[in-house]
């Protein structure tokens, strides 16, 4: 039986990042919080036992890839610093996705969340 991982969904914005948890037995994402720098995600890490990272990965609507710099950044000092396994993920469309579930009817720091839990459960969806 394999073991469980835990993970960690990560939709990154330049004021406000949303996570959410999930793992590979039950397969489910959930929204856990919202926070506003790598090195609150980084506790969270720690705080979660978190095995493997899901971030969303910025692309134009043609597939493009998103030429964010600070995007960019955030990803390769959490690969640095973060110490585990980083995934990538098309995030196209789950701010609207995430605004579509819930009507507008939100503050953006739980939109962000709503984002990274279908990030993180689209790559949950995509495992055997």
């Amino acid at each position: 039986m394999e073991k469980i991982k835990q993970y960690l969904g990560i939709d990154w914005g330049e004021k406000r990042i949303g996570l959410a948890s999930g793992d590979n037995e039950v397969k489910l994402a959930l929204p856990l919080k919202t926070v506003s720098t790598l090195v609150e995600v980084l506790q969270v890490l720690q705080a979660e036992e978190i095995n493997i990272i899901v971030l969303g990965k910025p692309q134009k609507m043609s597939g493009a890839q998103a030429d964010n710099p600070l995007w960019i950044n955030f990803y390769e000092e959490l690969k640095e610093r973060g110490g585990r396994q980083v995934e990538l993920v098309d995030e196209r469309l789950s701010s609207l996705a995430a605004d579509a579930l819930d009507g507008n009817d939100f503050e953006k720091a739980e939109r962000d969340e709503i984002a990274a839990t279908l990030i993180l459960q689209s790559y949950l969806d995509s495992l055997l």
